[in-house]
């Protein structure tokens, strides 16, 4: 694994970003915390937080609204693209991670389950 300097990003042989592994449970504590503390709490009903999802999904659809076919690793996209498609990346994250709590929902669970059921749906098929 190299590092690079610039940014503080690690990155592999291959140039691709090196991800940390953050679990949603320490992403659910963090935004528990960060409501908690400013009073936010009470705005955080169901509802709420899915009209806050559905706008995020929103600004991160236009991110994309007017480029066409995008190549995997985004290769032809500067920095500054790159780094507000992941702001937008995260706010809807953090969104779907704070209405699965606050309907007291499993999400990491939930996940799992449904990609079982996909595969049970979809199952591998051999070409003839």
């Amino acid at each position: 694994m190299e590092t690079n300097n610039n940014n503080n990003n690690s990155h592999d042989q291959y140039g691709r970003k090196v991800m940390k592994d953050v679990s949603l449970q320490e992403l659910r504590e963090k935004l528990v915390e960060f409501s908690r503390v400013r009073g936010w709490d009470q705005y955080h009903s169901p509802r709420n937080l899915l009209l806050a999802l559905v706008g995020e999904v929103g600004e991160l659809s236009e991110i994309f609204q007017w480029k066409g076919e995008v190549a995997r690793g985004l290769p032809n996209w500067t920095s500054d693209d790159k780094e507000h498609l992941e702001e937008e990346l995260s706010d809807v994250l953090l969104y779907l991670v704070q209405l699965a709590d606050v309907c007291g929902l499993d999400l990491g669970q939930a996940a799992l389950t449904k990609i079982v059921k996909n595969a049970q749906k979809y199952p591998v098929t051999k070409p003839t």
